[in-house]
Formats: structure tokens, sequence, C-alpha cells
């Protein structure tokens, strides 16, 4: 895979902003290898993806920086600079369901994720067959034992021992403390059937086969402290019809939960995503 400078900003927007960027990119040799541009006409903000091929540009990584910062300041940017050879580590968290683990775990090893998975954390032990079969340290928090104070105050240090960028909550069936939310905030992502608040709580796929649902549908966020309300990077629906039993739209919404949340996982793990306020701008 080539190696590439990610640079991403949010600014507000501004004659000039695209030009003077562009300036200072020629100016250093860069070949722009892909480039996202779009502004938000209600809030005024300016958002930018650009990805340069890193052996095009005259700058190494830190010179990068100390270059770029006089114009990111000139222009008020909220900005980074990621290079792609850099993996985020990443922490799987896990209950009983395992559909959206193994898939990001194949995913991963196969290539098509990009990152390093340290840590697999689950609070039912069954899932360290999934992580043996990978060869991944897999960690069993017992919240019934701990308690969730106790418990969550474990996975958080885990977090922290692995040096964890991204956590993801691979249908990890335990609610985050609002501590734990706010310390990764958009750094955690999580994924649910997309009948929420229509079908909450207990079996929302027999709700929906009772009420005879034509669209099911599951949705990958950013964790908040506001449950499932946080951010949306990537959602995914199919149809369903008459003929479609309960069990069959828990197959279906199985589909949908593996493909929203892997989609959702690379945009960020490909810096493709920009948070602003509780919207997303996704560069997919």
């Amino acid at each position: 895979m080539q190696q590439t400078f990610r640079l991403v900003i949010d600014c507000p927007d501004q004659i000039g902003l695209v030009a003077r960027v562009s300036q200072f990119l020629a100016s250093h040799g860069a070949t722009i290898v892909e480039a996202n541009h779009h502004t938000d006409l209600q809030t005024g903000r300016f958002f930018m993806r650009h990805e340069i091929g890193a052996d095009s540009i005259k700058l190494d990584y830190d010179g990068f920086v100390k270059a770029f910062t006089p114009v990111a300041d000139e222009f008020r940017m909220n900005w980074k600079l990621t290079d792609s050879r850099v993996k985020q580590r990443v922490a799987l968290l896990a209950s009983l369901e395992s559909h959206c683990l193994v898939d990001l775990l194949h995913r991963w090893h196969t290539g098509e994720l990009h990152c390093d998975i340290p840590v697999i954390i689950g609070n039912h032990p069954q899932m360290k067959q999934f992580a043996d079969w990978y060869k991944v340290p897999f960690h069993w928090v017992d919240f019934k034992a701990l308690g969730k104070e106790q418990a969550f105050s474990q996975i958080e240090t885990l977090i922290s021992e692995y040096q964890i960028d991204l956590t993801v909550l691979a249908r990890f069936m335990q609610i985050l403390p609002d501590t734990l939310c706010t310390k990764l905030q958009g750094k955690a992502i999580n994924i649910h059937h997309s009948f929420l608040p229509s079908f909450a709580g207990a079996r929302p796929y027999q709700q929906a086969y009772d009420r005879g649902v034509k669209l099911i549908g599951a949705t990958c966020h950013y964790v908040t402290k506001d449950l499932d309300e946080g951010p949306i990077i990537e959602q995914s629906v199919k149809r369903i019809s008459h003929s479609d039993s309960a069990a069959d739209m828990v197959r279906k919404g199985k589909d949908c939960e593996v493909t929203a949340l892997a989609h959702g996982v690379r945009y960020h793990l490909e810096d493709r995503v920009i948070i602003h306020r509780n919207k997303t701008v996704v560069f997919a």
C-alpha cells in the first residue's frame, strides 16, 4: 500500500482557503492522491481531507507539521496530519453475540482493516475461543463478580495499558459510564439495530415482526453519554416482506450490523470522518 500523509481540516469557510492549501502543497512538490471538500452552509464550516503521496513531498512528517502550522493558524483550522504507515491500536469489546466481533477480526486478518488489534475484552468467557483462533490476547471482565463500577474500572485500565487508539463495541451489551464516554469521546464506536427508539428493550426483532415493519437496519455511531445518540458514521438497511419471519429479520439484521460497523471502523481508521457538533462529515 502506498504511503500517504492525510491532511484533515475543519475551519470557518473563507475565500482563498483551498487555493492557499493547494499553493502550500504545490510549493513542496506534493502529489495529491485524493481530495475531498465540503462546506456546511448552515454553520459556515469548511471540511477538507487531502491524501498526499509521502514519497512526492519534500517534507517528512515533522517538517510538514512545522511548515503548515502558520497556514493553519492563519485560517483558524482544527487540523491533523496522519501517516498511513502508522497503524491505530484497536480494542474490541464483545458480549455473547459473536457476528460483529468475528467479522472485524476476519477483515483485520485479511488486511482489509489497516490497524493492530492487541486485545479483545469480553464480559463473557465464551468469546475467548475467537480471540485464540486469531491469536489475540483476551481479557474476561466478570461483571457479576466485580460489579459494574469495578468492572468498568478494569476495562479502562486495559484500554490504557494497551495504549488503545480506538475502542469498538462489537455488540458489547453493557452501557459505558459517563466518565468513560467522556474519556473516549471521538475514539469509541458502537453498533445497534435501527429500531431505536421505536422497539427498545428485549426482543426488538419480534416487536418489529409483530408490527409488520418493511425496513430494518443498523446504525454505527460514536459513543456519547446520550445512549445510542452519538454522531452517526454509517447506516445499512434491508427490505423486509410479509414472508420474512422474525428469525429471518434477525439474520438480515445481523448482516446490516456487520456491514455498517465494518464500514464505520474503516472510515475512522482512514481519517475519513470529521465530527461536527452531533453530526459527521464522512468522506467515504
